[in-house]
Parts: structure tokens; C-alpha cells; sequence
């Protein structure tokens, strides 16, 4: 049976961030994702326009109708959309745990676009709070793990892209684990790396790879992406996530 992963994510029409992205990352691992769309946006490849959650309750059904026929072996979070829809996310988890209690969960928790726009129907970091504890892995970047309390996660890996410097260090914290990854800053700007980087660690972990093993391989598939992105117009390029790992 071919691995896959629950996807609740938001439709970016740039198809350079969100489910798109989503979708190309974790087949790039080899894994099959399930769509589940959390919340159509109006964007491109730059900017954030608008945001418009869909409906909890259809969200809900569109998850219920695979928890009933496919087996799920890890779940990505990108964007809610709102509050409504985080606590129908956290009711599908409750339900996936019953029957997989070590289900892995991966959620990026954005709180806003690269320029500051924001993704979320209200209060973006009240949004995400039904899901923090429910997450094996949170992967924010620096100004999300500034904003957010991630005390409580499990595993957190905060990402330095957002940094400056000559490298971009990535900073791994477990119950009874620290490490650090180090890889070249790549000169310009990257549309929908946070969003590859947590689906492909999804990936790895929906394949059964230890957390340390899933968090090398999906850094290192990214940083190949960006270092062969490709640009559909002026500002920030799109990750070239048709590599195979």
C-alpha cells in the first residue's frame, strides 16, 4: 500500500505556497497526499489579497469521507483559515488518534505571508491554539516561534530563513534532544519554503523514518529546491519541488 498523508491546507491560485505546494513535496518523497482545503486565498506569488476559510463543516466532511476508506499514515497543517475550521482540524486528529494513537502530525503554523499578510479569518495565533498540543512537530520561523508558546510542543523545529547571515541555521528541540542544522543562505526570495519544508518532513515520517532521519532528508530535498527555483514573474521564485529524494 502506497504511504500517505492527510493534507489541511489553504489554495494558493499561485500554486507557488499552500496545498500546491504541499502536494509536489510529498510526492517528491515518494508518498501520496490527501487534499483536504482548508481556505480558498486570493494571491499571488508576492501578496496575499484575501482569505476566505470554507466552511467547518465541509471541512470536516471532506476529511471524514477518506478517514473512512484510507489508511492515513501522518498529517500536515498548514493554514486553518479560522478558529472554527483549527478546532474541526483538532476533532479530525481526536478521531485519527483513537484508532493511531502515534499518529505523526506536522503542523506550520502560520501566522502570516513573507510581506506580513495575513492568512487567517481573526486572531491567526488564537486560531492555531487547538492545534499546538496536538502536533508532534511544530515548524515555525523565527518571528512564529517568537509569537506563539511552543513550551509544550513535543518536537519544535524552528527555521532561520527569515534571518540574515551567511547560513541559514535551522534549530531542533525534543524532550531530551537539541541539534542543529547549517546550510548556505541562498541569495533572493523563496514563495512557499515553510509550507515544502513541513509537508516533506510529513512525507518522511508517513514512510516510518526516525524524527532525526525525516528532519535531514526533508532540509536537505529543500534546500535543493530553492537552490533550483524558477521565477513566474518579478519577486520571490517558486522551489523546483519536482526533485526526487
Amino acid at each position: 500500500m502506497m504511504r500517505t498523508v492527510l493534507v489541511l491546507s489553504g489554495l494558493d491560485p499561485s500554486g507557488g505556497a499552500g496545498m500546491a505546494a504541499d502536494l509536489l513535496a510529498i510526492a517528491a518523497q515518494g508518498v501520496h497526499a490527501l487534499p483536504v482545503i482548508t481556505a480558498l486565498t486570493v494571491q499571488d506569488h508576492n501578496r496575499v489579497h484575501g482569505v476566505e476559510p470554507v466552511d467547518p463543516g465541509l471541512l470536516r466532511r471532506q476529511a471524514q469521507a477518506l478517514i473512512d476508506t484510507v489508511g492515513i499514515d501522518a498529517v500536515k497543517i498548514g493554514i486553518p483559515g479560522s478558529r472554527a475550521n483549527a478546532w474541526a482540524i483538532a476533532q479530525v486528529i481526536v478521531q485519527l488518534r483513537e484508532r493511531a494513537p502515534q499518529l505523526q502530525v506536522v503542523l506550520d503554523p502560520v501566522l502570516a505571508s513573507g510581506h506580513g499578510d495575513t492568512l487567517t479569518k481573526g486572531d491567526a495565533r488564537a486560531a492555531l491554539q487547538p492545534l499546538l498540543p496536538l502536533a508532534t512537530l511544530v515548524v515555525p520561523n523565527l518571528g512564529e516561534a517568537e509569537a506563539l508558546d511552543l513550551a509544550q510542543c513535543r518536537h519544535v523545529l524552528t527555521t532561520g530563513g527569515h534571518g540574515t547571515g551567511a547560513e541559514v541555521v535551522n534549530r531542533w528541540r525534543g524532550a531530551d534532544v537539541q541539534r542543529e542544522w547549517r546550510w548556505p543562505r541562498l541569495a533572493g526570495q523563496f514563495h512557499g519554503s515553510g509550507c515544502t519544508l513541513a509537508a516533506a518532513i510529513a512525507a518522511r515520517l508517513a514512510l516510518g523514518e526516525p524524527m532525526a532521519t525525516a528532519l535531514e532528508r526533508a532540509q536537505s530535498y529543500v534546500h535543493q529546491s530553492l537552490a533550483q527555483a524558477f521565477s513566474i514573474g518579478p519577486g520571490q521564485r517558486i522551489p523546483r519541488r519536482h526533485l526526487q529524494t
